[in-house]
């Protein structure tokens, strides 16, 4: 079993930047692939951008693409999401979540149901 821990979350003025984190415990996470995800209130969970189990690609939406960025650190089992320029429409809960059985596929994974464990989530709200 592997346990996910989001932080970072907060209130933050348009334009402004937040760096979340997800901690990894009760297994390493260095052969997982490992994603972020977001839900607004009423909207349903959409992918934000995901990490092969290398580390060696990325995929962002492209609604977060050239703003947000996706890296690990396998040594601190972490996984963080950098957040710039921020805008009201990227308010949401923000979920961490890792992939054991489909990382031998080797790229980004961009679907819920490919992912084997998620997060509590984290609350991220961008004001105008």
């Amino acid at each position: 079993q592997v346990q996910l821990v989001e932080s970072g979350g907060g209130l933050v003025q348009a334009g402004g930047s937040l760096r979340l984190s997800c901690v990894a415990s009760g297994r390493t996470i260095s052969s997982y692939a490992m994603g972020w995800f977001r839900q607004a209130p009423g909207k349903e969970r959409e992918f934000v951008a995901g990490l092969s189990w290398s580390g060696s690609s990325t995929y962002s939406a492209d609604s977060v693409k050239g703003r947000f960025t996706i890296s690990r650190d396998n040594a601190k089992n972490t996984v963080y999401l950098q957040m710039n320029s921020l805008k009201p429409e990227d308010t949401a809960v923000y979920y961490c979540a890792a992939s054991r059985s489909f990382s031998g596929i080797g790229r980004p994974l961009q679907r819920a149901y490919e992912y084997d464990y998620w997060g509590q989530g984290t609350q991220v709200t961008v004001s105008s």
